[in-house]
């Protein structure tokens, strides 16, 4: 049987997720923007951080140290074409109104998990992802846009406090970040199974 996402499963689990791997998201966070211009580290620094959803998905605790593996300069190139193909496809979909874009962002969502968890290369991880994805793309956007607005309205509210609402705002975000991948995670490791029961 073929699995599927649902609304208030991803949201729980991904908040969820996110809070009880906040402390090594946030030092994760910290040591990447510290060393984002640092040329070639920077490329493992961030390809490590797409891989926080799929560790977050299978259950391990990661350390934030673990950035600065080696293991991940190998992804390099088939990360940097699988972005490329996406930003092409998803452009071009923007150039038809708009919403086409957005389908196409969403359907390609789990590509650069595949290419980085399961070996795939970049043409097979957006076609398999496009696969996973399909009769949910519309979950998958009305939990992000859920995510979205909810940000969006607390860094509002927060601006309008002086002083303190900058430090507000700051914890918002780290919030944001924290369920943002905790909820990729949840979609991720949902959606991942139905290659496993095909194999």
């Amino acid at each position: 049987m073929e699995n599927k996402i649902k609304f208030e499963t991803v949201l729980r689990e991904g908040l969820e997720n996110g809070l009880k791997n906040l402390p090594s998201l946030l030092g994760a966070l910290v040591l990447w923007v510290l060393t984002i211009w640092i040329p070639y580290i920077n490329v493992g620094t961030t390809i490590a951080i797409f891989t926080i959803p799929i560790q977050m998905s299978k259950g391990t605790i990661f350390s934030p140290l673990e950035i600065f593996d080696k293991k991940y300069h190998r992804y390099m190139g088939e990360v940097f074409l699988t972005i490329g193909l996406m930003s092409m496809g998803i452009i071009a979909g923007f150039v038809f109104f708009i919403i086409p874009g957005y389908v196409i962002a969403m359907a390609w969502s789990l590509s650069i998990y595949l290419v980085l968890d399961k070996g795939l290369n970049a043409a097979e991880a957006l076609r398999v992802s496009n696969k996973l994805t399909f009769g949910n793309k519309w979950t998958i956007f009305a939990i992000y846009l859920i995510l979205a607005i909810v940000y969006l309205i607390s860094v509002w509210i927060f601006s309008f406090i002086p002083y303190l609402g900058v430090i507000l705002i700051l914890c918002v975000f780290i919030v944001f970040f924290a369920a943002n991948l905790g909820i990729s995670s949840s979609i991720y490791g949902t959606l991942s199974k139905n290659i496993e029961e095909q194999h």
